[in-house]
């Protein structure tokens, strides 16, 4: 795993969401997890739950020592199965089937497993026992352009923490912090401000305002993340002139990201380049519609539409025309403004029991397959 404490992306929550529900579908099993960016410190092990992690190391060695970690455990305690949350590190596991037949899983998300093009994983994509993909998105994809078997991806959807997102009024601390008043409409975008993920769709977003202002002349939209495409993305508010109706809050502590959810009137990210999306379920768990783009693994998170509303991310004329549409409250899909309907369909299509009870029923496939097989 990348980690499991010193980040919280959306791999981080998948992984820490898969170990949960193998300690409770499997606590008899003993469960070594090899973390590249946690220290000895982040952790404490337990009788069956052992951590190493590589944190330790400067960045500059820390791919070799965990590469190292993992290999040399694996031949010195030849477990039943590995399982890795992120691509790169399956070229050990692939290395281990080879010389001592330890079978793998792959968790595939988005564009690590996208436009594979370096041998070693391609190699370990064909090799894996199962691949777990988070959308039909990233396994059509994989299928696509890795000419897999189809019969060893499954997919796993993401899943998030039912109990914690949850619905409630306008939070008046952040009324009053971020100047706007409680019957005002408030867009919301939560992302990594990243210039290699200006995909997210936060540009459109922009270029998108001052259409909506015409309508909705009080509109408000919240950008929240942090990263290094602020500047940028600072001098495009002062262009558009959106000084007074755009807020970038930065980084969202996880305490304060229900908060941040239940501030807004609808949730925004047209991304283009998502595997899955945590924050599009984290969002209509609280009850807010979600807009997003309707070309890459979002189509699996509001189910092509029947939880939220899908847009070409390139149209900014679309994106300005549906979030008017969604605020004014004339959108055709009622769900978007039934709350409650809204976060319990959510709940019955990626929550925790349900992703849970998935992964339950491809372990017992794969195990009673092998047993066959022996």
């Amino acid at each position: 795993m990348p980690s499991l404490f010193q980040e919280k992306g959306g791999i981080q929550q998948y992984s820490s969401a898969l170990l949960q529900a193998l300690l409770t579908l499997q606590p008899e099993w003993s469960y070594n997890i090899f973390l590249k960016h946690d220290r000895h410190s982040d952790y404490q092990n337990s009788s069956t739950l052992h951590f190493f992690g590589a944190g330790h190391y400067p960045l500059r060695f820390r791919t070799l020592a965990f590469a190292t970690q993992l290999f040399s455990y694996g031949l010195w305690q030849s477990p039943e199965l590995v399982i890795s949350t992120h691509l790169n590190f399956t070229t050990v596991a692939h290395q281990l089937k080879q010389i001592k037949g330890i079978p793998y899983w792959i968790v595939a998300h988005g564009i690590e497993a996208w436009n594979v093009q370096r041998p070693s994983l391609q190699w370990s994509l064909h090799n894996a026992d199962r691949i777990l993909a988070v959308s039909e998105y990233t396994r059509d994809r994989l299928l696509k352009e890795q000419n897999l078997d189809a019969n060893k991806i499954h997919i796993l959807p993401n899943t998030f923490d039912a109990e914690r997102f949850r619905i409630t009024a306008k939070p008046a601390h952040l009324l009053k912090k971020y100047n706007l008043k409680p019957d005002q409409p408030i867009i919301l975008t939560i992302a990594r401000l990243s210039r290699s993920e200006q995909y997210k769709g936060y540009d459109q977003l922009l270029a998108a305002l001052p259409q909506i202002r015409q309508v909705l002349p009080n509109i408000h939209y919240v950008l929240a993340g942090k990263g290094d495409d602020r500047h940028r993305i600072e001098q495009m508010i002062t262009q558009l002139n959106l000084q007074d109706c755009v807020t970038l809050v930065g980084y969202v502590p996880d305490e304060e990201l229900v908060d941040h959810y239940n501030l807004c009137n609808v949730f925004a990210m047209p991304s283009k380049g998502e595997g899955f999306g945590i924050v599009y379920l984290e969002a209509m768990a609280c009850g807010k519609p979600v807009l997003a783009g309707n070309r890459d693994g979002a189509l699996d998170a509001l189910r092509h539409g029947e939880l939220g509303v899908l847009v070409d991310p390139d149209n900014e004329k679309a994106i300005a025309q549906t979030l008017i549409q969604i605020l004014q409250k004339h959108h055709p899909n009622p769900l978007l403004y039934q709350p409650e309907a809204l976060r319990q369909k959510t709940i019955e299509h990626f929550g925790f029991e349900r992703f849970q009870d998935t992964l339950s029923h491809y372990l017992k496939h794969y195990f009673l397959s092998t047993q066959c097989v022996a």
